[in-house]
């Protein structure tokens, strides 16, 4: 497993197993419709590339493991290691959450002009809410859900329909109700999917408010 995560690290990593290098493979084994692999082999050989040529190929792999990942391997230090783990720990966790703030729920806060704050881990394990916001001394509670392209949406109405127990423990509690927020990515930035639930945030605000 150690050797073939190896192998496929440094074929992804120098681009050995692209189109330009192996020929369009998904195309060619759909135009030649083989029964057999010894059927395909043979078609491969013949019309896409000469069995020669990922001999070669092969042959730079290991070049490239042997000589420039083993260089590059040598070249780091047990410091290097431990800066890494700090960086992706704490600095890449620090930038992410700098990142979320300042998109889905910061969108939210200036389309509410309200402050919103990230739920205790007590009110995400008991309430499923992520953020809430304070309105004298009710809480609205927020819970946040990424989606695909609508791949994920059959999942998350499910989730949402097991979870509405534990929203309703929270509303008991802190007298406001919980707004589920669809973010999906769009050209690199996150945005809120289902805006209309702003206006529903809204009017809770002014019912709380009153």
């Amino acid at each position: 497993m150690a050797k073939e995560w190896i192998l496929n690290s440094a074929m992804n990593r120098f681009q050995l197993n692209f189109k330009r290098n192996v020929g369009a493979t998904s195309e060619s084994i759909r135009t030649c419709a083989p029964k057999t692999i010894d059927e395909w082999r043979g078609y491969y050989f013949r019309n896409v590339r000469p069995k020669e040529h990922l001999e070669n190929l092969g042959k730079t792999l290991y070049v490239k493991i042997t000589e420039v990942i083993s260089s590059e391997v040598e070249a780091i230090t047990e410091q290097d290691c431990i800066d890494y783990m700090l960086q992706l720990v704490i600095d890449r966790t620090y930038e992410g959450y700098l990142t979320e703030i300042k998109t889905v729920y910061g969108q939210l806060a200036k389309e509410l002009a309200v402050k919103i704050d990230p739920a205790p881990d007590e009110w995400d394990r008991k309430y499923n809410v992520d953020f809430f916001i304070t309105i004298k001394d009710k809480h609205v509670g927020i819970q946040i859900k990424p989606v695909n392209q609508g791949v994920q949406l059959p999942q998350i109405f499910k989730e949402k329909k097991l979870q509405l127990a534990s929203h309703k423990k929270f509303t008991q509690k802190y007298g406001g109700a919980v707004f589920y927020i669809f973010s999906s990515t769009v050209e690199g930035r996150k945005e809120i999917r289902n805006t209309e639930v702003i206006a529903a945030i809204k009017a809770e605000i002014e019912r709380l408010s009153h």
